[in-house]
């Protein structure tokens, strides 16, 4: 069935909101394709329970039945755009010409790709080795210890240096077991019964799944990480391009706000390249070695974000401060927080009270003064405001903490 056939005579209909579950709205012609436990996708993947979900793909974990082996299976919406530059990506890092540099191993290769139809469209996807978990969502109110979090750190900053030396910007092994004994180990897969917001009972559109599937969690809790456990694999390339064959500007930038760099905001129409991913890796970090994200991620106004890098980093360019209208929100005309308005702690005090409080109070570890002052030094040039002006990643790999991280840990 092609899109154009499956949009015909199609009516949108509004689903009761499922916890855990996808935009089930999306269940339309253009969005999710329809997929439930026990389906067979291209006559080889019988779908086990669910990994994951985003905007523009979900995420299944499956039984290769000829190799018999599990595998992921992202599967797109319909004619996804993202997930074929997200191959497109993926093909170029996981078979790069000349000698393989350290961070490869950080980046999926894709085992399978095909093409499913259905009615909602032609869905692109592909298969690979499945992740044992998500590190923001296995940090979620926990700490990793001080050797896991190096490790971690290490292995993020190399595979970023890895994409980029390749000219782009930005697994758990259980085949021994049957899809029983799968079950008994992790537990059935969660569904809930999909129904219509109208409270009708009549028969659901063969484009939406009777259920939906809340994502498996494999994982375990930062805390209990060990070194051997610290393997970090990249996910997400539908936003990576290669800056030297395509032009994507600042008002083009999709990255969650918290991780957003500022020229985005400041500098539309200029074309983002690597420094953009070296702000987005310092958030990162910070977020695997402390509790308290740097930036909020909760829900705050583009305005709010940017009060709040001026906050902790100190004033921003004299050109972006005169072109942003919002700032007498939160300024007085001379750069001084208006009086009641909540200030976020400069980068030392937050280091202090999201990083070093919380794990001294869970007495998992904290850095040391030398070490503390070598992350705020490289943190410091890594959230330079001007993109031209912040490390490259050779540098941020070359800095005093990163060249100790090498020393101090052993990686696996």
């Amino acid at each position: 069935m092609s899109r154009c056939e499956a949009v015909a005579g199609y009516q949108s209909v509004g689903y009761n909101w499922i916890d855990g579950a996808e935009n089930l709205e999306k269940y339309e012609p253009g969005g999710y394709h329809p997929i439930l436990i026990g389906d067979v996708l291209h006559d080889r993947y019988r779908i086990v329970d669910k990994l994951g979900f985003g905007g523009y793909s979900t995420v299944w974990l499956a039984q290769d039945t000829r190799q018999q082996e599990y595998v992921a299976v992202k599967v797109g919406v319909s004619e996804s755009l993202s997930l074929s530059q997200e191959l497109k990506c993926l093909r170029a890092l996981s078979a790069p010409p000349g000698p393989v540099r350290p961070g490869h191993e950080a980046i999926p290769v894709p085992l399978d790709e095909f093409e499913l139809r259905g009615p909602n469209g032609v869905h692109p996807c592909y298969t690979m080795v499945p992740a044992r978990c998500d590190l923001r969502e296995v940090s979620f109110s926990h700490l990793f210890p001080l050797d896991v979090a190096r490790a971690l750190v290490g292995g993020l900053t190399r595979a970023i240096s890895y994409m980029h030396s390749c000219g782009y910007v930005h697994g758990v092994r259980f085949n021994h077991l049957s899809i029983k004994q799968f079950y008994e180990k992790y537990g059935d897969p969660d569904t809930v019964p999909i129904t219509s917001r109208d409270g009708t009972a009549a028969p659901l559109p063969p484009n939406v799944p009777p259920n939906a599937v809340t994502p498996l969690y494999l994982g375990i809790d930062a805390e209990d990480f060990k070194l051997h456990d610290a393997h970090v694999l990249l996910s997400d390339f539908g936003e990576s391009y290669s800056p030297t064959t395509e032009l994507r500007r600042g008002e083009d930038c999709h990255t969650p706000l918290a991780m957003r760099p500022p020229e985005a905001r400041f500098a539309p129409q200029a074309p983002l390249s690597y420094p953009a991913d070296i702000w987005s890796l310092t958030i990162a970090i910070w977020e695997i070695l402390g509790m308290k994200a740097l930036f909020s991620n909760e829900y705050v106004t583009e305005d709010e974000m940017v009060s709040q890098h001026i906050d902790v980093l100190g004033p921003m360019p004299t050109p972006w401060w005169e072109r942003w209208e919002g700032r007498g929100e939160f300024f007085t005309p001379d750069g001084r927080p208006i009086e009641g308005r909540e200030v976020w702690p400069e980068l030392g005090q937050s280091f202090e009270s999201g990083v070093q409080e919380y794990r001294r109070k869970w007495q998992i570890g904290v850095f040391g003064e030398e070490e503390t002052r070598a992350i705020l030094d490289l943190v410091r040039k890594m959230l330079v405001f001007q993109p031209g002006e912040r490390l490259t990643i050779e540098e941020v790999l070359e800095s005093e903490w990163m060249v100790k991280i090498e020393l101090l840990t052993i990686y696996p």
